[in-house]
């Protein structure tokens, strides 16, 4: 982070810039974000948190900083210092002064999508400074509309898509690491827009209703319009990303809008952080629907929760929330599909299927309650697609891949500033008292720190001056932390938990002692400062009777959700500060302090209960009692009882293993809401989780199940069941099967790379399916040359040549290696189809087709699927097949 010095020097230049104006001229507006601000303040009385407002302010300074501290979610309060945000405010002022069209964004558009820093649930940082150092001089000379598509190339020039977890990494830590997903990407360009001053907003469908998956783009406002681009993904024109056809099939995409937002989009929700708006119709046609919830009787029931659900993932997913009226209603405008109405109250509930344009209208009984058994097919319909493309001159294009081949190499020449496997491992050789798979670890941890190397290497040689080379990597490891945290961890957190950690023996030392990581928070070194804060008499009573912290936290945290909406935790040092909370800010808090004062503690990965183990030895237990807090009540208990659940699967042709996340979910319903059951994706299907009888806690459960079909449509079957403590219980586990539709058998990721062929020769740089295909469908082979089965397919889609230029997409044929390649004569197959794309199988593609569909040998060859680029199968193929071709184009011609 920029020295906070540093950045207010920048108060010198812009004091004439604000001198005596207002941020907020229209005056009831400014007085309503006054009383905002002071009911802020006397919800957070402790830790001197709005010390900034005590010093010399302009008129325009104190506006600003009180806007963003009357809506900035409890982390920013608690966790940065306000110098951060008067810094920020000076940066935003001298954007809008040097910038040519700094005067004509408006103030409304100004004060909601240039001047907060929050965008996601990312850890904030001084992007906004530092961007605006990089591009200040490469923009200010274009129109606003050329900006925009110029910042977004700066923004490929340091990053680029790749798959990780939920937590948003901040702007700076995306660009360090070179790439992100795709709410880091749009976290980036938005950042980026607004440091020069465009207003910028990130734009997020929590899930598509076609295909299983979500996305976040970027809209920037040019000139009197809002225009969408895809972040880090330059195209030569606004309006236009590979997305554009998914999202005409959209069924909602909103933005979260900082603050109290009175703009003409349509509001979905306000909170105190921020105002919700639907912007579907940017992208999609849309219709209204209206809810009315009512009792088992009939009776409007007011105040109800309705939760709007589109399937994806293997569950019904929550997309948007109303409350009902006076009047038992609610509406939504949506695109052109089907979604789940899911209505409660006080603990009943009721759901039915709404389809938008079809009906105005829809009725939900709450006649459901707990212990409630039910069944039900529910047959769910996407909107169909109605893409418009802006157009795109062949030159344009041209100069358009003539930059992003230039973007590429500039990222090119700082990743390659990386670790790769040889360096990794020669800096591992310098470092004493590792054993080889230790070694062969920290050589691995080194690689996936990317632009992070530095910590890493600064900590582990540290490490092994010190003896203690093997803590270091436990420490780094993968019970201790995620990939993503040793791309973004500072020194001072590893420092802080390799040297105050207490030494206690435990089983779970690594994972909930050592660990710093609890949720999503952002790290900081809280160890040592909780055993400064908390010791004596107070930190030995919580050692000997863990209950008590648990009384503590109740006691002590007061609880305000609806101040942290946006659900990133605060810092455990922020809310020792504050003494104010959400919930899951208290519940990282609990397990930060434990950990520091050597009790392991935890979140349950399945149920999200917070859980610690008692190694006192009080109740005679060898391995320490494990608990379930109840924080509500200020209690702790042993892990609830738990029953035993098994389900009940014919395996088919299509389907031998259902998949968790894929095929099937299970909910717990507590007080008539859905609460996700979360089980490792990786490993979770119907032979690991419910063939076997399964511990799960007592309750009342929701499973959905659902077959996706190729045309994006869903056969769904949602049932309930109870689970009793000491008993067991088995389920039918219900997959649906379409005679006439094409169905989603599995997924293959279209950014697996592969090295293609050019004039016989490996290409210099590996390429993603992606990139070489394009988006839609296309057909991925791994032959095995020489052999008969190979030999018999590649004759069988010759046969089909004609057929298979017509559909015109590609097809990649990828060989295991050079030897097997030599075994190959093109010559031997005359007529195969000029849609082929030859290469090596370098990054796994064989691997990864062999786990995902579940093949037993992978090395049986030819293997072909279909896939398309959201990454659904809809067809495969193993060994020996007669008649390949005419298998394909019947797949092909069903699509």
């Amino acid at each position: 982070m920029v020295s906070l010095l540093g950045l207010c020097c920048l108060a010198a230049f812009l004091v004439s810039c604000g001198g005596n104006a207002h941020f907020i001229t229209d005056e009831s507006y400014r007085a309503q974000v006054e009383r905002d601000f002071e009911q802020k303040k006397s919800q957070l009385p402790h830790g001197n948190l709005f010390a900034v407002f005590d010093t010399n302010l302009t008129p325009y300074e104190r506006e600003a900083l009180q806007f963003l501290y009357a809506y900035m979610p409890l982390p920013d309060v608690a966790d940065f210092p306000g110098e951060f945000f008067l810094a920020n405010v000076h940066a935003s002022q001298q954007a809008a002064a040097e910038m040519p069209w700094g005067k004509k964004v408006p103030e409304l558009l100004f004060r909601h999508f240039v001047l907060p820093l929050r965008i996601n649930n990312e850890k904030l940082d001084s992007a906004r400074i530092v961007f605006y150092g990089e591009l200040k001089d490469r923009v200010k000379n274009l129109s606003m509309s050329d900006a925009i598509l110029e910042v977004n190339h700066w923004c490929h020039e340091k990053a680029v898509y790749q798959p990780s977890d939920a937590r948003t990494s901040s702007p700076q830590a995306t660009v360090r690491t070179a790439f992100g997903r795709c709410g880091e990407e749009s976290t980036l360009l938005v950042a980026a827009l607004r440091s020069v001053g465009i207003p910028a907003r990130q734009v997020y469908t929590p899930r598509w209703a076609h295909t299983d998956d979500n996305h976040a783009w970027v809209e920037a406002w040019a000139d009197g319009e809002w225009h969408f681009l895809g972040a880090c993904e330059p195209e030569p024109v606004l309006d236009l990303g590979w997305f554009n056809a998914p999202a005409s099939r959209g069924m909602l995409m909103h933005t979260d809008v900082f603050g109290r937002y009175n703009g003409p989009e349509e509001i979905m929700s306000e909170n105190p952080n921020l105002t919700e708006i639907n912007i579907t119709e940017n992208y999609a046609p849309i219709a209204s629907a209206k809810v009315l919830v009512t009792d088992a009787e009939g009776k409007p029931v007011a105040d109800a929760c309705v939760e709007f659900k589109i399937y994806n993932y293997g569950e019904f997913y929550t997309v948007g929330t109303k409350y009902t009226a006076a009047d038992g209603t609610c509406s939504l405008s949506a695109g052109l599909g089907d979604m789940l109405v899911w209505a409660s109250k006080d603990g009943r509930f009721g759901f039915a299927k709404v389809s938008f344009g079809k009906q105005q209208e829809l009725t939900v009984k709450l006649d459901k309650q707990e212990g409630d058994l039910f069944a039900e097919d529910i047959d769910i319909v996407p909107p169909v697609e109605n893409a418009h493309l802006p157009e795109v001159t062949p030159e344009q294009r041209a100069e358009n891949d003539r930059r992003m081949q230039q973007e590429d190499s500039i990222r090119n020449a700082y990743t390659a500033t990386f670790f790769h496997d040889d360096k990794a491992r020669e800096f591992v050789a310098t470092l004493t008292g590792l054993k080889p798979e230790e070694a062969d670890l920290a050589a691995k941890y080194l690689v996936q720190s990317c632009g992070n190397h530095e910590t890493l290497t600064r900590f582990l040689t540290m490490a092994s001056n010190e003896g203690k080379a093997s803590l270091a990597v436990s420490l780094l490891g993968r019970n201790s932390l995620s990939t993503k945290d040793l791309r973004d961890i500072s020194y001072d957190v590893l420092l802080d938990n390799f040297l105050n950690t207490p030494d206690v023996k435990t089983d779970r030392y690594i994972s909930d002692l050592l660990s710093p990581r609890v949720s999503i928070e952002g790290l900081v070194p809280y160890k040592a400062f909780f055993q400064t804060n908390i010791n004596g008499d107070l930190a030995d009573t919580f050692r000997q009777q863990p209950q008590r912290l648990v009384e503590w936290c109740k006691d002590s945290i007061a609880i305000h959700d609806e101040l942290n909406t946006q659900g990133m935790p605060m810092s455990p040092i922020g809310v020792w500060k504050a003494r104010v909370a959400d919930r899951l800010s208290r519940d990282v808090f609990f397990v930060s302090v434990a950990r520091s004062l050597g009790i392991p503690a935890w979140k349950d990965e399945v149920t999200g209960k917070v859980r610690y183990q008692d190694l006192t030895g009080r109740d005679g237990k060898k391995n320490g009692t494990i608990y379930d807090v109840d924080f509500e009540r200020g209690s702790a208990q042993e892990v609830p009882p738990t029953g035993l659940l098994s389900a009940t699967y014919k395996p088919t042709p299509v389907l031998d293993d259902p998949k968790y996340y894929s095929h099937f979910s299970m909910s717990k319903c507590v007080d008539g809401r859905l609460q996700l059951q979360n089980y490792d994706e990786n490993s979770a299907v119907w032979s690991t989780l419910l063939k076997t009888p399964r511990a799960v806690p007592e309750g009342y459960y929701v499973m959905v199940t659902g077959t996706r079909l190729a045309n994006g449509g869903v056969l769904a079957h949602i049932s309930s069941f109870n689970i009793e403590a000491g008993k067991s219980t088995c389920i039918p586990l219900q997959m649906r099967e379409s005679k006439d539709e094409i169905q989603v058998i599995g997924s293959f990721n279209s950014e697996t790379l592969f090295t293609p062929l050019d004039g016989g020769k490996p290409a210099a740089e590996p390429m993603s399916f992606l990139a070489a295909c394009g988006r839609g469908y296309y057909v991925v082979g791994i032959l095995g040359p020489g052999q008969e089965p190979t030999n018999h397919a590649l004759k069988d889609i010759a046969k089909l040549n004609k057929d298979l230029e017509a559909w015109g997409r590609k097809m990649v044929l990828l060989f295991p290696d050079e030897t097997q390649y030599k075994k190959y004569h093109e010559k031997d197959f005359p007529g195969l189809p000029s849609t082929i794309i030859y290469g090596f199988d370098t990054h796994g593609a064989a691997e990864q087709i062999a786990r995902e569909m579940k093949l037993r040998n992978k090395s049986s060859l030819p293997i072909f699927i279909i896939t398309d680029t959201f990454n659904r199968v809809v067809f495969v193929s193993q060994g020996y097949t007669i008649g390949l071709g005419e298998q394909l184009m019947r797949t092909v011609r069903g699509l």
